[in-house]
Order: C-alpha cells, then sequence, then structure tokens
C-alpha cells in the first residue's frame, strides 16, 4: 500500500526533481512520486539539472551520481552553495566512502541501485515531511539566540562568536541548532542522529564526534569553555549555556 501525504503537504511538497540519464530508473522515481501526489520533473544530465533546479527551484531532488559529463558530486557542492532543499543520492556502488562522501557533501539521505519501490517512497516521503516540519519550526522559533559569546540569527543562518561571522556547514548548522534547543539536557548519540541526520542506523556514532569537534573548533568551545558543551562518556553530549538564554 502507497501512503499519500496530506493535503497540507501537498501543497507544500509538490515538485520533485529527478537527476537521472538511466530513462528506466527515472521513470521509476517518477512513478512513485506520482504516487503520493506530487510532480516529477525529469532530466537526464548535471547541468542542465543545475539549470533545473534553479529555474524551477523544487522541494525535493533526487540526484544520480553517475552522471555523465558533470557528476553528481558537483551537482551536490553546487546545490548545497545556495540551497538546502532536501537531496536523496542514488549510487551504483555499495561503498562506505561514497556514503559518507555524499552525506558530508550534504546530501540529506542515500540509495544502493538496484532499490525497492516501497524504500524509495518511505525515504522521500520522510525527506519531505522533515523539511516540513524544519519550515515549520523555523517560522516558530524567535529569530535571534544569544549566550554569552554567541548569537545565532535563525531566518538568516548565521552565527556570530564575539560578534564575527562564523562559517557552519549545514550539518554543524543543525547541530548546533540540537544543542541549543536542549540546554542541560543529556542528549544521546542516537538522539542527535536522529535530529540531526535523521538517519540513526545508516551512519556510524564516529560521525557525530567529528562533526562536534568541528563544532567546537569553529566556536571555540575548546578547552578553555569545555563546561559548554561536554562529552558524556558511552552516551553523548550534554550543552550548558554559559550565559542568559532569550530564545527556546
Amino acid at each position: 500500500m502507497t501512503t499519500t501525504l496530506s493535503p497540507e503537504q501537498v501543497a507544500r511538497t509538490t515538485r520533485v526533481l529527478i537527476i537521472e540519464d538511466d530513462p528506466s530508473i527515472a521513470e521509476a522515481v517518477r512513478r512513485v512520486v506520482a504516487q503520493q501526489n506530487g510532480t516529477g520533473v525529469v532530466v537526464a544530465d548535471g547541468r542542465n539539472g543545475l539549470r533545473n533546479f534553479f529555474e524551477e527551484r523544487p522541494d525535493l531532488v533526487v540526484l544520480d551520481i553517475g552522471l555523465p559529463g558533470m557528476d553528481g558530486w558537483e551537482v551536490l557542492e553546487r546545490i548545497r552553495d545556495l540551497s538546502e532543499v532536501p537531496v536523496l543520492i542514488l549510487t551504483a556502488h555499495d561503498l562506505e566512502q561514497d556514503k559518507v562522501r555524499g552525506l558530508t557533501g550534504g546530501a540529506d539521505d542515500y540509495l544502493t541501485k538496484p532499490f525497492g519501490i516501497q524504500e524509495l517512497g518511505a525515504r522521500i516521503q520522510a525527506l519531505l515531511r522533515r523539511s516540513q516540519a524544519a519550515a515549520t519550526a523555523s517560522a516558530e522559533e524567535p529569530t535571534v539566540y544569544r549566550d554569552g559569546n554567541l548569537e545565532v540569527d535563525w531566518p538568516a543562518r548565521e552565527v556570530r562568536v564575539d560578534g564575527e561571522v562564523v562559517g557552519l556547514t549545514k550539518l554543524e548548522f543543525q547541530l548546533l541548532q540540537a544543542f541549543v534547543r536542549h540546554p542541560g539536557q543529556a542528549l544521546a548519540t542516537q538522539q542527535l542522529l536522529e535530529q540531526v541526520w535523521n538517519d540513526p542506523f545508516g551512519i556510524g556514532p564516529e560521525r557525530v564526534k567529528f562533526t562536534v569537534l568541528r563544532l567546537r573548533r569553529k566556536l571555540g568551545w575548546q578547552d578553555d569553555q569545555k563546561d559548554v558543551l561536554e562529552a558524556i562518556r558511552g552516551y553523548g553530549y550534554r550543552y550548558t549555556p554559559v550565559g542568559s538564554r532569550t530564545a527556546p
């Protein structure tokens, strides 16, 4: 049985860009999108895929890595330069380094060919739900979060430390978001995988550790401020604000 999106979800998430050079796979993805009351647009190469992306602004991108000319890695990089739209990558190789490279590069999920139609549909639907939830949360949250020397402008997705702008990747920003929204709470590695990566089983816990290390370094949360983000051995992390909070 195919589960369809609610009318509210359909109204907000109807356009899916499918960048895939294999006609049979592209058609299969398009049919899954149609079954979920969405519209799938198929483009067979990376350059035209990017052109369509910037012209049409889809709600989700299904991206094949093995594209002719400009490959999927470069397409993903270009998309992430300017947009946070969910990206599901398709790869013909069940190699861990490909999965890690895709997720590190900003992809939200991945599927290895050949894949099942039901799994594809479930992953597409999960990404669309997550995107809608993020948009709703963003609309409801206060504009600016301040805590000691840290300032986060949510609408602008801008982070400042001691007044200086700090560049964070999408994952680093989402990880920071998870911490500041749960001050004083011990967050398990599993919880962070669910909240930030949306895949508690496909990624190893070391991924969280490495991203935390990068976030600490960029925000100055190192030895002299180690109580700000405490590592809980064998469990996860706890964020303890150093100043008064003016946001949730």
